[in-house]
């Protein structure tokens, strides 16, 4: 079993920066790719980032230059960098985990972009 539990949510004014971090535990891997989604009230969960293992990054056009996914592969974490934020990247974020075809997520988090 597999287990994604994030953290670093919160709120803040547009322009600033979190970070978000994800701890995996169970059987997952170096190998298994991860990232993050996000979800907006009244829209559909939508990919923001992944990292494999390669270290080959991806991005949202919507983020790309703004947020920096990464990984520590020795404690199972993957994090995700925001800077500049604004108020259109308010949404709960869930950490996501592709474990051999078989899609892992978190509970989320809530990040508020507000003045």
């Amino acid at each position: 079993q597999v287990q994604l539990v994030e953290s670093g949510g919160g709120v803040v004014q547009p322009g600033g920066s979190l970070r978000l971090s994800c701890a995996a535990s169970g059987k997952i891997y170096s190998i298994n790719p991860m990232g993050w989604y996000r979800q907006a009230p009244g829209q559909q969960r939508e990919f923001v980032a992944s990292l494999t293992n390669n270290g080959n990054t991806k991005y949202a056009d919507s983020v790309e230059g703004r947020f920096t996914i990464s990984r520590e592969y020795a404690k199972k974490e993957v994090s995700l960098q925001m800077n500049s934020l604004k108020s259109e990247d308010t949404a709960v974020y869930y950490c996501h985990a592709d474990i051999w075809d078989v899609d892992y997520w978190g509970r989320g988090t809530q990040v508020t972009v507000s003045s």
